[in-house]
Order: structure tokens, then sequence, then C-alpha cells
């Protein structure tokens, strides 16, 4: 139950719904209330369907690759690092540079919503090293992906209210924080692939 809780938790740190609050609002800021709730389903689905994609073949990918247990979480609890290093300090000028040069007239469709924002190369390679190390509690890996999208779609769907309550500097606060945790969490991984390999 611990670590299906704690899966769960890192997958939404990984997602970043908080993080990608203002990038999807400007996308999709020429579209109806309506119009918008319907696009970031659709969007939230097709991530979806990437991911399980990654979650199913993650074992067979890196058994292909003959990696062992303890390099890929070492690997992947650097990788997701880096990743909280960029979520506690932002390239703030790349970020508003990104949000200006996307078009917000075209209906967007796969890219880059549902690929990079959501599913993206973290998230999926997360559930690549997940799988491999849980092949026996795949039920618990895939009520954990469910419940970390479910918790995305809602905060993503509530962007308009999110925004107005919090403001964008608190929403980028929050971010900081979730930052924090995945530092943790990342410091853990890599410490039990360290662990299991001067075991092994």
């Amino acid at each position: 139950m611990k670590s299906m809780i704690s899966t769960t938790i890192l997958l939404v740190l990984i997602m970043d719904p908080l993080g990608n609050l203002p990038i999807f609002m400007t996308i999709l800021k020429n579209f109806d209330s309506k119009r918008r709730r319907i696009i970031i389903i659709k969007e939230m689905l097709v991530a979806l369907l990437i991911m399980f994609t990654f979650l199913f073949s993650g074992e067979n990918i890196l058994s292909f690759l003959n990696l062992k247990t303890e390099t890929v979480s070492i690997s992947g609890g650097i990788i997701l690092f880096f990743i909280a290093i960029k979520m506690i300090f932002p390239n703030d000028e790349s970020n508003e540079n990104n949000e200006n040069n996307i078009s917000t007239k075209d209906e967007p469709f796969l890219v880059p919503l549902a690929i990079p924002l959501v599913a993206g190369p973290s998230v999926l390679a997360t559930l690549m090293l997940l799988s491999h190390q849980n092949s026996s509690c795949i039920k618990s890996l895939i009520l954990s992906l469910i419940i970390a999208w479910l918790v995305t779609l809602i905060i993503l769907l509530m962007s308009d209210i999110f925004l107005k309550i919090f403001g964008k500097k608190v929403v980028n606060v929050l971010e900081r924080l979730m930052g924090l945790i995945l530092i943790m969490l990342s410091t853990q991984m890599f410490l039990d692939g360290i662990k299991k390999w001067f075991q092994n």
C-alpha cells in the first residue's frame, strides 16, 4: 500500500500538472470553456494510452537491453533528480519563449499537450523502470498510473479556477515544493539502486 502511494505521488510529480497549467492555458486560450475541456480530456486520453503502452512494454524493452534492476534504479534516480532541479529552478525565459512560439489558433492534437507535456520522456522512462522493478505488482502500478492521471486531469480541467484563486506566483511556488519532494524520491531511488548493487 505504501509503495503504491509513493508510486502515485512520484507519477503526479513527474507529470507536473501545476507546471503545465500556464502552457495549457496559453495553448487553449482561443477556445471557449466547453471546447477547452473536451480538448483536455481528449489529449489526456491519448497520453494515458501512450503511458499504458510503455508500462506494459517496459519490462520487455529493458530485458531485451539486458539492463539490471539496480542499474535502471540508479540511472532513473539521476534523471528524476535533474527533472526536480529544473522544477525548483525553472528557466523562465525559455518557458516564455516556448509559450509564445506555440500556435493557439489550431486545435492541438497529440503534440504538444499529450506529448511531451503529460506523457513526456521522463514519465515514459519512469514507467519502464517501475514495470521492470515491480513486474509482479503490475495491478498496483496500473492503479497508481490511473490515480496519477486522474489527479492531473482534474487539475488541468480546473485550470481557470486554480489560476484565479492562487495566481501564477503561488502555482510556481507549489511547483517548486513538488520539485523538493521529487528530489527526495529520486535520491531514495538512487540509494536503493546503490544498495542492491553492493548486495549483488
